[in-house]
């Protein structure tokens, strides 16, 4: 019940929210389109990065095209079970991108603290046994949560005031008589599951400003942090829209909940390419050279196209 009902909205919002879905999932492509068809980027960084940029698109996919299609078909309804699956899924991707965030973070701190050591340590063995951890973790925490829910006998209210199956505000309906135990379980592993993360990644900013600081030359400086800039862009816009935004307004009106909630779930999968893009100079060579083989593949098939 999140969504404003106003008949004349409903186009804007339907637009507003499929341009959003489509750029994210486009941009996202192309991320992990540049990395996987440049040897340049075949790197424990860039790993990392495709699979957050398909997180991301996951992430997306969970939310919006059902609150599309709401919008069209004029319906706020979701069944028990798909608003379950929904919240599940929902949480399994927030927790990816949080644990893929805290990797990465480890992986700017191996290549700038221990320069020399980096290939043997961020091999690509490590690689995928990161990236598997963080899906297995982040699997057991949503089905935690949806476990959980499936012990609610009763809801106080069966309306969300928001535009998904949030899962704050769908746990807080429940009128379970043992509601409070399991709230205490569930707030138990988001805090064990968020504090490590956030740590990991205070622990390896923190050294990584440390060497840097001791780099004597003013240039060294600004090679060594430009190679984390746009990750700590994208750390500071994940958190500070899950911090600074979602749990501000969580105790605050329904509408800055939502507004929050489109914060948190579309607008931030829709900047991470853009920030690495225009931050990141070799994911612009790497673009530039998949426009340049895209363009000479078209000529070849196309008898009128020119290539200067």
């Amino acid at each position: 019940m999140g969504l404003p009902d106003d008949p004349e909205l409903r186009p804007v919002l339907a637009g507003l929210f499929l341009s959003m879905y489509l750029v994210t999932v486009l941009g996202n492509l192309i991320i992990i389109l540049a990395v996987s068809s440049d040897s340049h980027l075949h790197t424990p960084m860039y790993f990392f990065l495709s699979n957050l940029s398909l997180v991301d698109i996951g992430f997306t996919s969970t939310t919006v095209p059902r609150t599309i299609v709401n919008i069209q078909t004029h319906s706020r309804v979701i069944a028990y079970a798909s608003c379950l699956t929904q919240m599940s899924f929902s949480i399994f991707f927030a927790c990816m991108e949080d644990m893929l965030l805290a990797v990465m973070a480890y992986d700017r701190f191996v290549a700038i603290c221990h320069p020399l050591h980096y290939p043997v340590i961020m091999n690509p063995r490590l690689c995928g046994f990161l990236v598997l951890v963080s899906v297995f973790l982040s699997l057991l925490i949503s089905q935690v949560h949806n476990l959980i829910a499936l012990q609610f006998s009763c809801f106080k209210d069966i309306k969300i005031s928001n535009f998904f199956c949030d899962p704050s505000q769908l746990l807080t309906l429940a009128c379970s008589d043992t509601f409070v135990n399991n709230n205490v379980v569930m707030n138990f592993f988001a805090a064990v599951f968020g504090f490590l993360p956030i740590s990991g990644i205070f622990f390896s900013y923190y050294k990584i400003v440390s060497s840097i600081l001791r780099v004597p030359s003013s240039s060294g400086k600004y090679k060594a942090f430009s190679t984390c800039s746009s990750h700590l862009a994208v750390v500071c816009l994940f958190y500070g829209a899950v911090l600074g935004v979602y749990l501000g307004s969580s105790v605050s009106s329904p509408r800055k909940s939502v507004v929050a909630s489109v914060m948190y779930t579309v607008v931030t999968p829709m900047l991470n390419p853009f920030i690495y893009s225009l931050r990141n100079s070799d994911i612009r060579s790497a673009l530039r050279r998949l426009h340049s083989r895209i363009v000479k593949y078209l000529c070849l098939i196309h008898p009128f196209c020119y290539v200067g």
